[in-house]
């Protein structure tokens, strides 16, 4: 059989290999990828709408901020008071409680595990008449804004594979974080900002924070979380080295797209294009990030309301501030990391100084997105990695006292974004060790999580070394009763 005519331009067909043909084919679908690149301007170029292009469903909510307690608040001691605890304090937890369940390291070996009530007075506030710690008068005046899960649990037991199941839907280091998922799935609203954005209270202490708790995993590395940091580069390396102004960078980041597209031309691979993506933003954010961070155009009854660390940039309370403003201006998925919860010993001075960091700010920030009307279609979500025993570790004494971690039950609120206001979900015993009802698992958080903003959760997958991965693995329910009508 004679070969087909040729066409105009290209060469015998049998001897073109696959990256010749699409080199060939309008310079390579490379080529194309970076010319779309680069024909955009900064301000007028399409937004990326994700993977997705629309949410499957009506979005409850636009965007999050997750405000991450991490090193395990004590819930027993903040949210699920136990008064049984109080009065059976120092005796021995009982066998039937345990039921032989697994134990940490710390507190394994103790020939005694004494329970121990909560140092803290509690009192019902709002309507809804949620029970709060007397450390925590700030959430209380916006308790009716909280919808409450008392049931929380998972698998993990130390903090490092806790955090992370909490951030990835896994224990393993790898998988990508909530934030990446939903700027891989929902795409950008700002071409200015990043989608995701992590923020870290400065200068505390406490288990590490590493750059995996919101990392793109396999997912394309545009999708990571970008961290701002306190002090005048929010931004590592965004600045322009002295002697270099921006017409000189623009020149520089032109000659390297040119270098970029030569190497597109060879191979079209996704990373070069996200190299350079990242490389555009980064220019973008030098005008947007200064914006963001410079707090003089808030009015001084809200700078009040967020008490007086809001003018110490990385305090926490600036930090609740930057995440509101960020969530003005279109970022989808703003983490605030708070370490310093994991009470092993001295709990009653340290949830004390943890609450005095955090309270006001927390309340400030639920009661600033209602009244700017964004409440309503941002979700607000306050919690850690797992919760604490209700005995002791180490020596129950007079004065102090510790307590392990424990992931058996942990309590966590959600304001605004579509969930019900007021209301208290899942139940924990009278001893607060284990769920008596409506159990809620890291991968129905997850599923309640990306439901809210739109997306089914099982449709929302990438395939990476042969199978489709998703954020709740293979597993998770959507919390109905959890839902606003």
């Amino acid at each position: 059989m004679k070969p087909l005519p040729l066409c105009t331009g290209f060469t015998d067909p049998y001897a073109l290999t696959r990256r010749s043909f699409l080199h060939q084919f309008g310079m390579g679908l490379g080529g194309i990828a970076l010319a779309d690149l680069l024909t955009r301007e900064s301000h007028a170029k399409a937004l990326d709408r994700g993977v997705l292009g629309a949410p499957h469903a009506g979005a409850k909510a636009k965007r999050v901020i997750y405000l991450f307690m991490s090193g395990g608040p004590s819930q027993m001691d903040l949210f699920d008071p136990k008064p049984l605890l109080n009065e059976r304090h120092g005796e021995e937890l009982p066998a039937s409680v345990r039921m032989g369940q697994r134990l940490t390291g710390m507190s394994g070996n103790q020939s005694s595990l004494p329970l121990a009530g909560s140092p803290f007075a509690f009192q019902r506030h709002g309507q809804c008449g949620h029970p709060l710690s007397e450390r925590l008068p700030h959430t209380a005046t916006v308790a009716d804004d909280l919808c409450m899960v008392h049931s929380m649990y998972t698998e993990a037991i130390n903090h490092g594979p806790a955090v992370t199941m909490m951030q990835t839907g896994s224990q393993f280091p790898g998988r990508p974080a909530i934030g990446a998922w939903l700027s891989y799935g929902l795409g950008i609203e700002n071409d200015n900002l990043p989608s995701y954005v992590v923020l870290t209270t400065k200068g505390k202490g406490g288990q590490p924070l590493v750059g995996r708790y919101w990392g793109n995993g396999f997912l394309p590395s545009r999708h990571q979380g970008v961290r701002f940091r306190s002090g005048k580069d929010p931004v590592l390396y965004l600045n322009n080295p002295d002697g270099i102004d921006r017409a000189s960078r623009r020149k520089m980041l032109d000659r390297l797209n040119e270098l970029h597209a030569l190497q597109l031309e060879e191979e079209a691979d996704r990373e070069i294009e996200a190299r350079i993506e990242q490389y555009e933003l980064a220019f973008r954010m030098q005008r947007s990030i200064p914006d963001v961070m410079d707090f003089s155009d808030e009015s001084a009854s809200v700078l009040n309301s967020y008490g007086d660390d809001v003018k110490k940039p990385g305090s926490f309370a600036a930090n609740c501030l930057v995440a509101r403003r960020l969530a003005e201006r279109g970022v989808r998925f703003i983490q605030l990391y708070h370490p310093g919860w994991d009470q092993h010993g001295g709990l009653r001075g340290g949830i004390t100084n943890q609450c005095r960091e955090t309270d006001q700010a927390s309340a400030a920030l639920v009661r600033d997105l209602k009244n700017r009307g964004m409440l309503e279609d941002t979700l607000v979500i306050w919690g850690g990695e797992f919760g604490r025993t209700n005995y002791c570790q180490g020596k129950l004494t007079a004065k102090d006292f510790g307590r392990d971690h424990h992931p058996k039950c942990y309590s966590l609120w959600m304001a605004g974004g579509g969930v019900r206001p007021g209301i208290a979900y899942g139940k924990t015993d009278p001893f607060g060790y284990n769920i008596e009802e409506n159990g809620v698992h890291v991968h129905d958080f997850h599923a309640t999580l990306m439901h809210l903003l739109g997306i089914d959760h099982e449709r929302l997958t990438f395939r990476y070394q042969g199978r489709r991965f998703r954020l709740t693995d293979v597993h998770g329910k959507i919390i109905k009763g959890i839902l606003r009508a």
